[in-house]
């Protein structure tokens, strides 16, 4: 069976890829190949380049397994969101190359990036929990929290709105939107430039500047799991 996720050095870049050639569900799988490909680049200490595949990011969790209950849905609930703490809390710079759609656990994986670039397109960046009839995850709330705006963050998190890539730069969804055959490139220059950073300052900072977002984060990622495994 071929990788879900890849992992490979550009110029001393870690490019970390999520490809199960179809719309990236992150399956337990998925989630476990991209922790061992995230224990890769901090054991490298490399900077990181997260990317998905062309047309989509993530469609994010697999709403079959999650919605049925049961073993495979609290193990994949659990395993989830700590990719997405692993990447607020990461000791490198992280940048996120967002190659089309980002849907529920997609979205709250690139909110957790330290730079995220988009493509410019049809594309929908959405936390879609209730409009599909799901109340939404404390530990989604609270990654959105800490990266949008005040306003932004209620129609994403209460209303479920749908953004454009060039409407989430005002949103602080994406920091830049660029053409779709310029991402790769654009992923890559600034992981270099930010490769130049002082990698320890780097990581203090983040753990300060972060450090309540990280707190509440994982006591959400906690109280989600006792009230899934109480109800499933």
């Amino acid at each position: 069976m071929a990788p879900l996720v890849t992992y490979r050095l550009e110029d001393e870049i870690a490019v970390i890829t999520m490809d199960d050639e179809k719309v990236n569900v992150l399956t337990l799988s998925m989630i476990l190949e991209l922790k061992a490909a995230l224990d890769r680049a901090q054991a490298d200490r490399h900077v990181v380049v997260l990317k998905g595949r062309e047309g989509v990011f993530s469609a994010g969790f697999d709403l079959t397994i999650l919605r049925s209950g049961g073993y495979q849905a609290l193990e994949m609930l659990r395993a989830g969101f700590e990719p997405a703490e692993r990447v607020l809390a990461f000791p490198t710079p992280v940048v996120v190359a967002v190659s089309g759609h980002a849907v529920a656990m997609g979205l709250f994986l690139v909110q957790s990036g330290d730079y995220r670039i988009g493509v410019a397109g049809p594309y929908k960046l959405t936390a879609n929990e209730v409009a599909i009839g799901l109340t939404m995850p404390r530990a989604a709330v609270e990654i959105l929290r800490q990266r949008l705006t005040p306003s932004h963050f209620n129609r994403a998190a209460i209303l479920a709105e749908t953004f454009s890539p060039d409407d989430s730069l005002g949103a602080g969804i994406l920091d830049r939107v660029v053409a779709a055959s310029d991402l790769d490139e654009a992923a890559r220059s600034t992981a270099k430039r930010l490769a130049g950073l002082d990698l320890d300052a780097h990581a203090a900072s983040k753990q300060r500047a972060r450090h309540h977002s990280l707190c509440a984060l994982r006591a959400a990622i906690e109280s989600d799991f006792v009230e899934f495994r109480t109800t499933a």
